[in-house]
């Protein structure tokens, strides 16, 4: 007997895996911080060395992303499907454990809030809401290039959309970690300490925006495929000949 999901449980499927994780996610974290004393991540000292929790706390992030890749491996059937779960899989995670922090221990009090957002292979410092708005744009496209209706476009177009994308990721890497890059060359003790005061929301505008050329890509060709359809569809009419001779 052959049982297999159909695409909107698939993707229920995997954003019920991301929304639990994210609740184990946030619990960790919980935990971690109401330990340290770091509730609130932006104080001074905002990265302590307690013990090996900087090396555990190092392999369990790295651990994080290969868990959201298994699932979208394992959900998908072709790597663009694989790539778009995985996608999708990251948005709602990384949206529910702030969700889940905020029920947890009240933080953050908003969107604004700075938060450290990953430690590989350096610190990255920005509010709450730059990785909220990656995920939902991440989230946006994982669902488009997994629905039925996908088509994809040409080659060049195509490559062109991910190279905008790589030029806004490698702009919004260098905003995220910034600060650290600069102190980096005065070792770890200096880079623990960093405690940025300003993020750069130009660029990281910018940055949001080049990334978001593969999602709107994708939606510009449902456009185009809801439009062919649509014309296909409406009855044809009847071709104007002299067909009235045999009366």
């Amino acid at each position: 007997m052959n049982f297999e999901l159909n695409r909107p449980t698939r993707w229920s499927v995997v954003a019920l895996y991301a929304i639990a994780m994210a609740w184990v996610e946030s619990a960790v974290v919980f935990y971690l911080r109401t330990m340290m004393d770091r509730i609130e991540p932006h104080q001074l000292h905002p990265l302590p060395m307690i013990g090996g929790l900087a090396f555990a706390e190092s392999v369990r992030e790295a651990a994080t992303l290969i868990m959201l890749l298994t699932v979208g491996i394992l959900a998908g059937r072709s790597w663009r499907d694989r790539l778009g779960y995985t996608a999708i899989a990251f948005g709602i995670w990384d949206i529910f454990y702030y969700v889940f922090l905020k029920v947890l221990c009240g933080w953050p009090g908003s969107l604004f809030d700075w938060d450290i957002l990953f430690l590989l292979p350096l610190p990255w410092w920005g509010p709450v809401l730059a990785p909220v708005l990656i995920s939902v744009m991440m989230i946006l496209w994982g669902t488009l290039v997994t629905s039925e209706g996908h088509i994809r476009g040409s080659i060049s177009a195509e490559v062109k959309a991910w190279a905008l994308n790589f030029c806004g990721i490698a702009i919004a890497l260098y905003i995220f970690m910034a600060d650290t890059l600069d102190v980096a060359r005065h070792g770890a003790g200096a880079v623990r300490n960093v405690l940025p005061e300003r993020f750069n929301w130009p660029w990281f505008c910018l940055a949001l925006l080049l990334m978001s050329a593969p999602p709107l890509h994708a939606l510009w060709r449902f456009r185009i495929r809801g439009t062919a359809q649509t014309f296909s569809s409406q009855p044809s009419k009847p071709s104007i000949g002299v067909r009235s001779v045999d009366r």
